[in-house]
Order: structure tokens, then C-alpha cells, then sequence
């Protein structure tokens, strides 16, 4: 049975992921883990955390995002190793400086297990896949790539399903149209509880895609 997670649930992870990373930011050291979150969060859950700059224009452009796919580890050291990780790793962009929090939208969506789906067809993708409730993993040898549930519509974006797939194969460094080889490509779905700041340090809300 899959967690529900409630409003203030996704507050506390907000709360602790922000502080989290100002505290790296400022001293260089992870924050320490309060006994209300361990035993609140000691479930195992996969995560990522995406930092979005803060805009008065629809869309907030992205600034880092990084994730642990698997329940490898309890939720709240889940959030405390990839909130970290977004501010500073994330290859696509320089690292976070503390300056830049004030400006910048803390979210998290909290996985569910992926599901590999499994077709005869490659075709038959495009009913499996369910734009606005499905995050997508393509694998192929050692290729991996992954899109939350809410990068399709995100940003203006309308993808169909053919387009999620191969957008997710293009993360993975595979040809657009490596989802038809179902022989040797794995693709996986999974959901997402998403929750976000309305701006920067402001109020927490559940996300709901598309809106």
C-alpha cells in the first residue's frame, strides 16, 4: 500500500530540506535529523528535490534537481542527501551560492515504486502511458533516464505520450526512438506527491500537475 502523505507532512520536508541546504551552504555541513522526522520519515522512499528560480511569470526556470529513484534509504535521508546534492551537483548548472536561496523554490516529489511496463507492441505504450500521473524510466545497457511526472506539462509543454518517451530517451543519452526496441529498452512508470513552496520560504502547497 502506498504512504499518503499529508500538507504538513510535505512542510516539514520543505522546511528541513531548506535548511538543510543553507546550512551546507554557509558552514559546509549537513544539518542533523530531528527525532520527529526520523520517526516520521524513517520509511524508506525514493525522492528528488528541484530547485526553480522564482519568477512573477508562469514557470519558474529550473536551477538543480536531483534524485535517489529506489526506497534505499529512509525518506528523510533520501531528502537530506539529494537537497544537498540539487543546490551543488547537478552537472547542468554552477552550484547554488547561499545568496541565491532567497530567490530560488524548494520541491519535492516523493516517489512510488517504479513498475516496469510491459508490451507486445511498442505502440501500446501510448495507452500504458498516462500524461499528469506518470513519472517515465528508460534503461538500455547502461543507459538511465528519468522524468517526473510533471516535466511534460510543465514550462507550456503538452507532450503526448510518444513525445515523454522520447524526451525520457533522450535524458538517457539513447535515440529518440529507443523506446520501440522492447526487447532490449526497460520502460518503468511511477508516481509522484509533489510539494512546493509558493515562494521562496513562503507557504507549502501540494502540487498538482497541470496546473
Amino acid at each position: 500500500m502506498t504512504q499518503q502523505w499529508t500538507l504538513e507532512d510535505g512542510e516539514k520536508l520543505i522546511r528541513y530540506a531548506r535548511a538543510n541546504i543553507e546550512n551546507y551552504l554557509t558552514l559546509g555541513l549537513r544539518l542533523d535529523i530531528p527525532d520527529d522526522l526520523i520517526n516520521r520519515f524513517g520509511i524508506k522512499g525514493g525522492a528528488f528535490v528541484t530547485l526553480n528560480k522564482y519568477s512573477i511569470l508562469p514557470g519558474n526556470p529550473l536551477r538543480g534537481c536531483i534524485g535517489i529513484i529506489l526506497p534505499h534509504y529512509a525518506l528523510i535521508e533520501t531528502v537530506q542527501n539529494v537537497s544537498i546534492s540539487a543546490a551543488t551537483e547537478d552537472p547542468r548548472f554552477p552550484k547554488v551560492k547561499y545568496e541565491e536561496m532567497d530567490k530560488i523554490l524548494v520541491e519535492i516529489s516523493i516517489l512510488s515504486i517504479p513498475e516496469k511496463i510491459t508490451v507486445t507492441d511498442p505502440l501500446d505504450y501510448e495507452k500504458e502511458v498516462v500524461i499528469g500521473r506518470d513519472g517515465l524510466i528508460i534503461s538500455k545497457g547502461h543507459h538511465r533516464g528519468l522524468l517526473l511526472p510533471q516535466v511534460p506539462v510543465e514550462h507550456d509543454r503538452n507532450w503526448t505520450p510518444i513525445q515523454f518517451l522520447e524526451q525520457t530517451c533522450q535524458k538517457a543519452w539513447l535515440a529518440p526512438d529507443a523506446w520501440k526496441d522492447i526487447k532490449n529498452t526497460t520502460v518503468e512508470r511511477f508516481t509522484a506527491t509533489i510539494f512546493e513552496e509558493t515562494e521562496p520560504r513562503g507557504l507549502v502547497r501540494r502540487k498538482e500537475i497541470g496546473e
